[in-house]
C-alpha cells in the first residue's frame, strides 16, 4: 500500500512538471555607425561622429515564459538599452529602460504590468516606412512614436486579423502622489486589422502634465494625439501612408509652440503630420526604403519637410550593413534637424537652415 501511495505521488509531481515548463531567452541588438550632419550648430559647422543605435536601438534583454496549465502562461520581459559607442546605459541610465514588465497570457490576450511601450509605439512599428529607426524618420517629427510609459497596465489581444491593445499609466514621471490622481497620467489604445497584403490601423494617446521645475502643478495640461495609417504589399514592394493629429491644451509642451510660464497659460498648439513611404526588396539580401514627412503647425507657417532613404544589405541572418540619408527642409522659421527639432537644450540646425545627414553602420542581432 505504501509503495502504491508513493508511486501515485511521484506520478502527480511528474504531471505537474509536465505543464509547468518554462524558458528564458537572452536576445539583443548591437548597432553602431559613423554619422555626418551639416549645419549642426549655430555657426553652421559640420558634425562627424560615431553614433549608436541608428536603425535599431542597441539593447540586450531577457524574455521568459512559463506554462501554467489550462492555456495560461506567465510571461516577463526585461530589456536594457545601451550606447555601443561608449558603453553607457541609455534611457537616462535606467537598468531596464526599454521595457520591464511581468504578466499573464491566454487565448483571450495578455495582461502586462510594468514599464512598457505605448500604443503609439506599437502603431509606429507597423506604419512608419522606416520602422521607427532611431536615426532619421518619424521620430525626428514626433518622438512619441517611440514612447514608453512607467507604472503601466496594458492589455494586448489578437482575434483573427484584428489586434487590439490599450494601456493606462498611473504616473509616467516619478511616483504616484496621493490626492493628485491626474498628475503624470497617460493612457491610449490601438486597433489594427490585417488581411493578406493590406493592413490598416489607428491609435490614440493622452498625456497629463506633472510638476514643473518651479513647483507648479501642471496636471491640468494635457497633450492628445491620434493617428491612422495603412500599408499595402504587392510583389517585392510595400507602400505606406499615415496621418497624425496632435493638440496641446492649456499650454502643454508641443514642438513648434510655447509652454506655461509661471503657471500662466500663454497658448495652446496643434499640428498635423503626414507621411508617405515605399519599401522594396530587390533581392533576398538587399532592400531599399524611403519616406517623406511633412508637419503642418496650425497658426504658423514654419512647416518643415523631411526626406529619408535607407539601403540595407544582409551579410547573414543576424548581421547587416546599412546606409541612411536624410534631408530636412526648413522655411519661415522652422528648425527641424534630421534627428529632431532644435530646442533650448538641443542645438542642431538653426531656423530657416536646411540640414543633410548621412550614416553608415553595422548591425548584429543575437
Amino acid at each position: 500500500m505504501k509503495m502504491k501511495l508513493f508511486a501515485a505521488a511521484v506520478a502527480a509531481l511528474a504531471a505537474g512538471g509536465a505543464y509547468a515548463q518554462s524558458s528564458v531567452t537572452l536576445y539583443g541588438v548591437a548597432d553602431v555607425g559613423l554619422e555626418y550632419n551639416s549645419n549642426a550648430n549655430a555657426a553652421g559647422d559640420d558634425l562627424f561622429r560615431m553614433a549608436s543605435g541608428n536603425q535599431s536601438g542597441s539593447r540586450w534583454g531577457l524574455r521568459g515564459v512559463e506554462d501554467l496549465g489550462g492555456g495560461l502562461k506567465g510571461v516577463f520581459v526585461l530589456e536594457s538599452g545601451f550606447d555601443l559607442d561608449d558603453g553607457r546605459s541609455a534611457q537616462g541610465g535606467r537598468l531596464f529602460g526599454r521595457q520591464a514588465y511581468v504578466g499573464v497570457q491566454s487565448q483571450f490576450g495578455s495582461l502586462l504590468l510594468g514599464r512598457q511601450q505605448t500604443s503609439f509605439y506599437d502603431f509606429g512599428l507597423i506604419y512608419d516606412p522606416m520602422a521607427i529607426s532611431s536615426r532619421y524618420g518619424i521620430l525626428a517629427q514626433d518622438a512619441q512614436f517611440a514612447a514608453r510609459a512607467d507604472n503601466t497596465v496594458k492589455y494586448i489581444g489578437t482575434f483573427g486579423g484584428l489586434t487590439a491593445n490599450a494601456f493606462y499609466s498611473f504616473n509616467n514621471n516619478g511616483q504616484e502622489t496621493a490626492g493628485a490622481f491626474r498628475r503624470g497620467q497617460q493612457y491610449g489604445a490601438m486597433l489594427n486589422y490585417a488581411a493578406g497584403p493590406f493592413s490598416v490601423g489607428a491609435a490614440y494617446d493622452e498625456i497629463h502634465g506633472t510638476v514643473s521645475a518651479a513647483g507648479v502643478d501642471q496636471s491640468g495640461q494635457r497633450t492628445r494625439r491620434a493617428t491612422v495609417g495603412a500599408n499595402y504589399a504587392f510583389g517585392p514592394a510595400k507602400v505606406y501612408a499615415g496621418y497624425r493629429w496632435a493638440k496641446a491644451f492649456d499650454g502643454a509642451p508641443l514642438t513648434g509652440g510655447t509652454t506655461v510660464d509661471n503657471g500662466v497659460v500663454t497658448t495652446s498648439t496643434s499640428s498635423n503630420l503626414y507621411w508617405l513611404g515605399l519599401g522594396y526588396q530587390l533581392t533576398p539580401a538587399f532592400s531599399l526604403s524611403g519616406a517623406a514627412y511633412y508637419q503642418d503647425f496650425r497658426k504658423s507657417e514654419a512647416d518643415p519637410w523631411q526626406f529619408v532613404i535607407t539601403a540595407d544589405y544582409a551579410l547573414s541572418k543576424r548581421t547587416d550593413v546599412y546606409t541612411s540619408l536624410s534631408y530636412a527642409l526648413n522655411d519661415k522659421g522652422s528648425a527641424l534637424g534630421v534627428n529632431g527639432f532644435n530646442t533650448a537644450t538641443t542645438t542642431n540646425v538653426q531656423p530657416n537652415k536646411d540640414q543633410f545627414g548621412a550614416v553608415v553602420g553595422l548591425r548584429h542581432k543575437f
